[in-house]
């Protein structure tokens, strides 16, 4: 298909391809392209102690639900390497970028397998990752965050962006082999 038949825009991935945020195709999404991007974007906007990717965060969350989710807990922020991490307060207020990013979702689930709707404990998990990071990679907040749940039984490590990837793509292998396993 050509670029003119295709709508939006393209942009180009880590590894070279062309991906359509407004018209994602599950073929176009690439496990290296995640893991790179997700391994060099900052969560919190930039605002914690030192460069804290989405790879890592993504790493800790699958480890942190039960296996048969552990995939879902590791992709579950996969959409950010094609449509950025955007922080809550500002993603909410976004008119139509809800629409993008479940588009991209859509095609990221379908080339992984994955289902429409994160289960409801990497959503726990998810909070859970980001109390624990709040404690322990960023300042003192002036006023509570509105997040529910408790703080996740982690060390958060620094990190580089070579092992955040390395990591992402090393939890990626061993999930992808024991779900072929199961399915055997």
């Amino acid at each position: 298909m050509t670029a003119q038949a295709r709508r939006g825009d393209w942009m180009q991935t880590a590894t070279g391809r062309q991906f359509w945020p407004l018209d994602p195709r599950p073929e176009e999404v690439d496990i290296l392209d995640i893991a790179a991007h997700l391994s060099k974007i900052c969560r919190y906007n930039g605002a914690c102690d030192w460069h804290y990717s989405v790879a890592q965060h993504s790493v800790y969350v699958s480890h942190q639900v039960p296996p048969e989710h552990a995939l879902a807990g590791l992709l579950h922020d996969a959409t950010e390497a094609y449509c950025c991490d955007i922080h809550r307060p500002l993603k909410r207020n976004l008119i139509g970028y809800a629409e993008i990013e479940h588009g991209v979702w859509l095609a990221v689930a379908e080339r992984f397998g994955l289902g429409v709707e994160l289960p409801e404990c990497v959503h726990v998990a998810d909070n859970a990752v980001l109390l624990a990071e709040k404690a322990q990679i960023m300042r003192p907040a002036p006023a509570p965050w509105n997040v529910p749940g408790t703080a996740a039984p982690i060390r958060v490590s620094r990190w580089s962006v070579d092992q955040a990837r390395e990591a992402f793509l090393s939890r990626y292998a061993v999930l992808i082999k024991a779900r072929d396993l199961v399915l055997a």
